[in-house]
């Protein structure tokens, strides 16, 4: 989305876009985990991840930045930095634990 309002920034009448991810995550997530066991606590024995959905909210602000739309160029430089941050922390703590499984199967530090 960010790159939709990105490249549409001197589009005229263009509403920018946003999506809400966070929310659709939170309620959807408990119904749609897959597990392996009936037995298992919560979740869903299914594969089937259709239903999950994430909302795209159109921005009904009519506050022209460029005078030909509202989408803020700052605002959308800002929100990619934010989403590549957040991206490389993630990649890096998931890298971070999947070696330190590693290190404990192997037996590393005996």
């Amino acid at each position: 989305m960010i790159a939709r309002n990105i490249a549409n920034v001197n589009t005229e009448n263009y509403q920018r876009e946003e999506v809400t991810f966070d929310q659709c995550f939170d309620s959807d997530l408990s119904t749609a985990l897959k597990t392996t066991e009936e037995k298992h606590f919560g979740g869903n024995t299914s594969e089937d991840f259709s239903d999950m959905h994430v909302k795209v909210v159109k921005d009904e602000t009519m506050s022209y930045n460029s005078g030909v739309n509202n989408v803020n160029i700052d605002k959308e430089m800002a929100d990619m930095a934010e989403n590549q941050i957040m991206f490389k922390f993630a990649a890096r703590n998931i890298s971070i634990y999947f070696k330190s499984m590693q290190d404990v199967i192997k037996g590393a530090g005996r």
